[in-house]
This record gives structure tokens, C-alpha cells and sequence, in this order.
């Protein structure tokens, strides 16, 4: 039997019908438009399509964005009053800080500034801490955008071991809390993990987000398996490996129109919600 294919990018598409619908009720309720600003450090290539993406999503939903592009000198505490500066500004309801930040900033310390409220990227501790105690909280964007695929396809969670590879502060983490919140049982593994293939081989629900293309082999895949790639690299590859894959997982994310579309929907979506709390 065929695998069943996560589509990430059609769930996207049906999803922003939906944001137009709350995005106008928005706009005949208060004569606003939701603003979520997206800040570029620096010119990378890759972050700047990144941004760029995210301002067409805003868009598409009738939201606007405000773009703010800082140059590569900047420093951690000109950030930090950029930062600041957005919080107190009463028009903007999201604010987006683009990762990774130049290695001279301390990206952790930017996240921390950016006002719970509108930390619609999920990337602050005090969002984490929330999510993970199953309070309410903008989850990261890539684990909560998998966690509506799963919802979607109707994948079942509860009582399934799902292995998360990668311990990222804004994937592999807030993803291995998502899961557990949704009563999975949740191995998290990283670069110090003995005998990964083993535990790879028990999944019944696999992320790949190690950041390294094709790094998790089909081989290693438990027949039936359910797996979720959140990598994407040059070539159209994510961190598991493609070839094979439709024989031996039950469901998988295809890269690229996978995870990809969910991670940028569900920061939109965020931010339409935050829209909605702002301007009530």
C-alpha cells in the first residue's frame, strides 16, 4: 500500500480561506489591518527569501507586513531598541525576528525582548515554558505547523513513540513537548545519542530535524512509520533520506511542500490570532 502524503502546502492554502474570512472581520470590526513585522539582519541569502515568503503569505491573507532590514554591523543592543521600539508600537500585533541573527548579536537575548503578545514566532522562554505546561501560548512555528499536519491527516498521537531527532530551541524542543502534550511518548535525540539507528528503528512517529540533508537513513525506518521532515537543503532534500521512503513509512512530509508551507502558515495564522486580542 502507498504511502499517504502529508501535503503541507494544499493544508496551507485551505487554511489562508480561512485567515482572509478572520482577516476581514478584523477590518470591518475595528478599520485596522493586522501588521506582523518581520526583522532581517544582515543579507543572507536564504533569510531574505525566507522574509520575503512571509511578507506574500501576509498578503495573500489581507494582513500587512513591515519589513525592517538591519545592516550586518548591527549591533545586539541596536537590535534590542529596534526590538523595542516594534513592542511599543500600538499598529504592529506580530513581530518576527529572522534566524539565525549574524554570530556577533546574542540572538537569545532579541528573542527575551520581543513582547510575549507578540511573539507570534513562539520564540521566547516564557512562550515555551507556557506551551510545554499546556497553558495558552504561540507555539514555534515548524513544530506547531507539524502538529496541524498530524491534526489534519488525522495521524494518531496518543500512546505512540515518537522520536524527535534534533534539540533545537525553536524546533527539536518545543516539537518533543508538542508530542507530549499530545500523549505520545517522546525520545529526543541529538549529536551525544548512542545507537541512534536503533532508536530511530522503534519510531512510530519520526521528525527529522538534525539540520544535516539526508542524514537519517530509510533504512533505519520502521515499516508503517510516520515521518515528518522538517529539514530543507539545496537540491530539494530534507534530513531524511527520500529514496525508498514511499514503500516503508505509512505517511510522510514531502520536501519541499511538506513542512515548509505549515511553518509560514502557522506564524500567519499567529499572528491573525494576535491581531484579533490587539484589537478588540
Amino acid at each position: 500500500m502507498q504511502a499517504l502524503i502529508l501535503d503541507g502546502k494544499k493544508l496551507a492554502k485551505e487554511n489562508e480561506e480561512l485567515l482572509k474570512v478572520r482577516v476581514n472581520a478584523i477590518k470591518e470590526r475595528t478599520g485596522k489591518t493586522p501588521i506582523l513585522a518581520t526583522i532581517l539582519v544582515g543579507d543572507d541569502p536564504a533569510s531574505a527569501t525566507y522574509v520575503k515568503m512571509k511578507g506574500n503569505a501576509c498578503a495573500r491573507v489581507g494582513m500587512e507586513s513591515m519589513p525592517v532590514h538591519l545592516s550586518k554591523q548591527t549591533t545586539t543592543s541596536e537590535l534590542l531598541a529596534k526590538i523595542e521600539e516594534l513592542n511599543e508600537n500600538p499598529n504592529v500585533q506580530g513581530i518576527l525576528l529572522q534566524h539565525p541573527v549574524p554570530h556577533h548579536i546574542n540572538e537569545r537575548a532579541a528573542f527575551e525582548s520581543i513582547e510575549r503578545r507578540k511573539d507570534v514566532d513562539g520564540v521566547t522562554c516564557l512562550g515555551f515554558g507556557l506551551m510545554a505546561m499546556g497553558e495558552k501560548a504561540y507555539g514555534s512555528a515548524t513544530p506547531a505547523g507539524i502538529m496541524a499536519i498530524l491534526k489534519h491527516y488525522k495521524i494518531q498521537l496518543e500512546g505512540k513513540h515518537a522520536v524527535v531527532v534534533g534539540r533545537s530551541a525553536i524546533l527539536g524542543k518545543p516539537m518533543a513537548m508538542m508530542l507530549l502534550n499530545a500523549n505520545a511518548t517522546v525520545t529526543i535525540c541529538h549529536s551525544k545519542t548512542e545507537d541512534l539507528e536503533k532508536i530511530v528503528s522503534e519510531a512510530d512517529i519520526l521528525v527529522g530535524a538534525v539540520g544535516k540533508p539526508e542524514f537519517i537513513k530509510a533504512s533505519w525506518i520502521k515499516k508503517g512509520a510516520v515521518v515528518v521532515d522538517a529539514g530543507y537543503h539545496p537540491g530539494g532534500v530534507g534530513d531524511i533520506e527520500k529514496a525508498g521512503l514511499d514503500e516503508i513509512a505509512s505517511a510522510y512530509t514531502p520536501v519541499p511542500g511538506g513542512v515548509g508551507p505549515m511553518t509560514i502558515n502557522t506564524l500567519i495564522s499567529n499572528s491573525v490570532e494576535s491581531g484579533e486580542n490587539f484589537l478588540k
